[in-house]
């Protein structure tokens, strides 16, 4: 496989992370002037925090979404179909993981292709024919590839750590004295800032990182029609899923090949994957230069 370099891709992930790091100093040196006597238990907890989001982001992703990791005795076909595709990739075999959900959909999680795991739901086996899965698949390791599930990582603890002040800073200015009450409220009105800086930067990134990984799956598969149908068709199979069940997926949104939107949250709103029809467009354009057109 002869493998293109996204250097818009790159770009962009060093742009997030140098911004990400300024937004968290900045964040960190506001809470230490406006809580100085809180500020020694928040470091401990953001430290804490952080090491466990690196160190265990694929376990607590496989957590939320109650995927398991299954062995190839399990899931032959499934194993074989992804080894392929990771010596393709030039890429170590990840773990596999199993989601049971009526919602079609796939993901990739871990800090370095060492550490990747790559997730299915039984639903979208059953969705997909064999060449569209392939290509499912092979846009997930595309992710894996390009390195950038650590930084969307990150981004999102800084949101959740934010957003984690955000929703007590009100409540603690309530039960604190007179002369701390002012500072938790400041401390509120800056993280919502942080997390608007930091949702913003996530949903930048995370869009044009959706582009990316189907040009991967093109590359690796060679074959971009079978991720245009299969996008097509899980778009299609979502709309029919109960509500009830895409609201049970949706905190895991942003990993996901297609958002599983309830149309009752924000992250609607705040969508982290771009149009579909963009998307597509994208594949044709992809497939005629394939071609040779």
């Amino acid at each position: 496989m002869k493998w293109k370099k996204d250097w818009g891709l790159t770009s962009r992930v060093i742009l997030t992370w140098a911004l990400l790091l300024l937004v968290y100093l900045i964040f960190l040196a506001v809470l230490n002037v406006i809580l100085p006597n809180m500020f020694g238990a928040l470091l401990a907890f953001v430290f804490i925090f952080a090491f466990i989001q690196y160190f265990f982001s694929s376990k607590l992703v496989l957590m939320s979404t109650r995927a398991r990791v299954v062995s190839a005795d399990e899931y032959p076909e499934l194993h074989a179909m992804i080894a392929k595709l990771a010596a393709e990739a030039d890429l170590p075999m990840p773990k596999i993981a199993i989601m049971q959900s009526p919602v079609p959909n796939a993901f990739a999680t871990g800090r370095n292709p060492k550490n990747a795991v790559v997730a299915a739901t039984d639903s979208i086996m059953r969705t997909l024919d064999r060449d569209e899965l392939e290509a499912v698949l092979a846009h997930e390791l595309a992710h894996v590839k390009n390195r950038d599930i650590l930084t969307m990582t990150v981004a999102s603890f800084v949101a959740m750590l934010a957003s984690i002040i955000m929703q007590n800073a009100l409540f603690a200015s309530l039960f604190s004295g007179r002369e701390n009450n002012g500072a938790w409220i400041v401390a509120w009105i800056v993280s919502i800032v942080v997390w608007i800086v930091a949702t913003i930067l996530m949903m930048s990134l995370s869009r044009y990182r959706e582009f990316a990984a189907d040009r991967g799956s093109a590359y690796i598969t060679k074959n971009p029609a079978a991720l245009k149908n299969a996008l097509i068709k899980i778009s299609g199979r979502m709309d029919r899923v109960p509500v009830q069940e895409k609201q049970k997926v949706e905190g895991a949104n942003m990993f996901y090949i297609i958002p599983a939107l309830s149309g009752k949250s924000l992250t609607e709103l705040f969508s982290t994957h771009p149009p579909l029809e963009k998307r597509i467009a994208a594949l044709e354009a992809i497939e005629a230069e394939m071609r040779g057109a």
